[in-house]
């Protein structure tokens, strides 16, 4: 399986990650990663990232990079980052094929 297999970002989440790393003067690069912890289990956790680490596995769109580093991607691998604006606000969200079941607010999964 290639790297861009592996994990992607859509283009509606690439367009945001872009906008704020240009506000904040950061490298356009979404970093995913998996914690324990969360009403379900395991949290997503959203941050820019300054570089891709030699671990990392990366995809790109649109000139936004997004990371998994390797301990995480066993968890989300195959999965798409989206970036979604409803109702109840705006947010990134992770459609993860490995998710046995996840929480209401969509933050946390079981596998």
């Amino acid at each position: 399986m290639s790297e861009a297999a592996q994990i992607d970002l859509t283009p509606s989440a690439a367009k945001r990650v872009a906008a704020i790393a240009a506000k904040q003067g950061k490298p356009a690069i979404l970093r995913l990663a998996v914690e324990g912890g969360g009403c379900a289990g395991f949290q997503y956790r959203f941050g820019l990232a300054d570089t891709v680490e030699a671990d990392d596995i990366s995809a790109q769109r649109d000139g936004v990079t997004l990371v998994v580093d390797a301990v995480s991607l066993d968890l989300v691998q195959g999965c798409a980052v989206d970036y979604v604006e409803s109702l109840g606000g705006a947010a990134f969200r992770v459609e993860n094929p490995n998710a046995a079941s996840g929480c209401g607010c969509g933050s946390s999964f079981s596998i």
